[in-house]
């Protein structure tokens, strides 16, 4: 019965992409259809998503008469279906876990931060999370991320899509021993979260994936960026990816002196607004050919200056999907999330 609950209630988004994979394994709707060919030992991502259906079904002034009464704002139908899948699913089997929609407007909720601290204890395996896959990345909600890595010492991947302005939930440095991969997928990133992660005690980190986002209210400079660019706050790494950005060319401008370069296999620069200009300085700059991937694409380069990156580092640059560089308004692919 609890599968055929989470079957009723599970989200079915329509047109919208979703991944289907997550931390390098396949994503499982818990309550949809097992994958063709899946072996019942084989590792997934489970993805967690009630639909409107729940929203149908639950009396909206009741759930907000028992979440002022409780303190906890996790819509009691995801409860439900959380709490089935702890028992139908051995916890301590799951890796990785895909939370997707949660509640009516996640726009005017909170992540089920409550629910997913009473299961720390249980899912004491668990090394991926993936909060906010099926919000947009402009949609205003707390991701509490602070409190996430505190209950999971053990999670080495945070991924987090949706929320403006400080909404992540990361408004303090973080400490964490385990974390190695941490994106924040944001319509708006804010100065104040980018300084959170600048000065956050990390030392496992090998991958940084920052979303800028529109700077409709004031986002991140190259200056806010100074201690990341510098390559000393974490030595392990590898992939950094400053995309979906307004501010591309001054980025890839930083880009042509910054010290963290030279220990990094992928820099990943894509989604944003990068012009010629932004090319010009990565190719003048220091010497990029060390480089397994250097990531421009949704880009607005002129085709001479596509021909320029793909002669100089052959096999290392992706420099799909041209915008054109004779369009009135430059814009970051965030735009058509």
């Amino acid at each position: 019965m609890t599968w055929e609950l989470a079957r009723h209630y599970r989200h079915y988004p329509e047109g919208a992409e979703h991944p289907t994979s997550f931390a390098g394994r396949a994503i499982v709707d818990f309550g949809g259809d097992e994958p063709d060919g899946r072996q019942s030992d084989e590792a997934v991502a489970w993805r967690i998503s009630i639909g409107p259906r729940a929203d149908d079904d639950y009396d909206e002034d009741l759930w907000d008469a028992l979440a002022e009464a409780t303190g906890d704002r996790t819509h009691p139908i995801f409860r439900d279906v959380f709490e089935g899948f702890l028992d139908v699913v051995p916890p301590d089997s799951v890796e990785a876990l895909v939370v997707g929609r949660w509640g009516p407007e996640l726009e005017e909720d909170e992540a089920p931060i409550q629910i997913l601290r009473e299961a720390a204890e249980r899912l004491t395996k668990l090394k991926a999370m993936f909060v906010g896959e099926q919000a947009g990345i402009n949609q205003w909600y707390d991701a509490h991320a602070e409190e996430l890595l505190a209950a999971y010492p053990q999670l080495e991947t945070l991924r987090i899509r949706g929320g403006m302005g400080d909404s992540t939930g990361l408004r303090h440095p973080l400490t964490h021993t385990s974390l190695r991969h941490l994106a924040i997928e944001s319509g708006e990133l804010s100065r104040d979260t980018v300084a959170a992660i600048s000065a956050s005690d990390l030392p496992a980190l090998e991958h940084l994936e920052l979303w800028f986002g529109d700077e409709l209210h004031g986002g991140p400079t190259v200056d806010d960026l100074a201690p990341i660019l510098s390559g000393a706050q974490w030595p392990r790494l590898r992939y950094l990816g400053l995309r979906n950005a307004e501010i591309a060319d001054e980025i890839a401008m930083a880009m042509a002196t910054a010290p963290v370069v030279t220990a990094l296999e992928t820099l990943d620069l894509s989604l944003g607004t990068l012009s010629d200009t932004g090319a010009e300085a990565l190719l003048a700059g220091q010497p990029l050919t060390h480089l397994r991937k250097l990531d421009l694409h949704h880009h607005f380069l002129s085709q001479a200056a596509q021909t320029r990156l793909l002669n100089e580092l052959p096999g290392i640059v992706d420099v799909s999907d041209g915008q054109g560089d004779n369009v009135r308004h430059r814009y970051t692919m965030g735009n058509r999330l």
